[in-house]
């Protein structure tokens, strides 16, 4: 399936009567998604992020388009876990249902350095933090599924730079440093780390899958978007994949498309642990590491124990 086939406005159907939340989504592909949705009349779009004023100014476009949609902010940094679980609390206090979890917000080869819990911090972004999240609001995404007709997803963002991780996969014994040197230098540490989160994200979907299967979890490569995520990387670390995109980049207006697909397309037509590129086509993982079951299952156990507490 092209881009050519998937029209969100023809093609996503009614949204009525769901509840929606959306990580990441006062900019670019988060917010793209928010303001393509809200226009299929969703019972309510939550969304989360760090820049209020940004979350303002979103809400305003989307009184505009769609004035009959609810749209709630919740402040979090995805990084801190103290930050999701009092953003889970506020999201439970407030909705009464969960029908599409969108885990969009990420960061991408930034330098070496930790979360506030001490972990890698793109790790800590992409991965953990968001697993978290699906950890706290499960019980009220598994009640939603119980309930007659309900199609509850969660879309994950992963991205093509699962290829980049470093060679054993996810390097467990040094999470909870910053990873300076993870991986050689091609293609350098700073894509190491961050091919290893996007890793993560691809297969903690499946594991999601095997866990949860009345819930419908998939991984998505939103495409090659030259996005804000290469704002202030240094020209030799962007270089790479700006090169490796030329002639396949998806514009930046249809970014969103991807994951608005794996959100909204009809249930039949989504395999449950799946990792889709776009749009909608279903795709083996080409690297010895984004099909390895075993680390897969060492990865759902990892984060478990992490989590615990929380």
């Amino acid at each position: 399936m092209s881009p050519q086939t998937f029209n969100p406005t023809k093609d996503i159907p009614s949204l009525s009567g769901k509840v929606l939340l959306i990580t990441g989504g006062t900019a670019g592909l988060g917010a793209g998604s928010i303001l393509e949705l809200s226009k299929h009349q969703p019972a309510h779009i939550y969304f989360s992020g760090r820049n209020q004023t940004k979350a303002n100014e979103l809400i305003a476009r989307v009184q505009k388009t769609s004035p009959n949609v609810p749209v709630t902010f919740i402040k979090c940094d995805i990084a801190s876990l103290k930050s999701v679980q009092e953003a889970a609390a506020t999201f439970k206090s407030q909705a009464e249902r969960l029908d599409i979890l969108m885990l969009n917000a990420g960061i991408m080869a930034t330098p070496a350095s930790t979360s506030p819990e001490g972990y890698e911090i793109q790790f800590a972004t992409n991965h953990l933090g968001h697993a978290l999240l699906v950890k706290l609001l499960m019980p009220l995404m598994e009640a939603t599924a119980a309930q007659p007709n309900a199609d509850v997803r969660i879309v994950n963002m992963s991205s093509y730079a699962y290829k980049q991780a470093p060679s054993n996969g996810i390097d467990f014994a040094t999470l909870k440093t910053p990873q300076a040197n993870l991986g050689g230098m091609i293609p350098g540490p700073r894509w190491s780390r961050y091919g290893q989160s996007k890793l993560a994200q691809l297969l903690y979907s499946q594991e999601i899958a095997k866990h949860h299967p009345s819930i419908t979890s998939v991984s998505v490569h939103p495409g090659f978007i030259m996005t804000g995520l290469f704002d202030g990387l240094p020209f030799m670390t962007a270089l790479p994949p700006l090169l490796m995109s030329l002639g396949k980049r998806t514009p930046v207006e249809e970014g969103h498309f991807a994951q608005c697909w794996a959100a909204t397309a009809e249930k039949g037509s989504v395999v449950n642990g799946g990792y889709y590129e776009p749009i909608g086509k279903l795709t083996v993982p080409s690297t010895r590491q984004g099909k390895d079951e075993r680390l897969a299952g060492e990865l759902w156990t990892w984060t478990q124990r992490e989590l615990e507490g929380w």
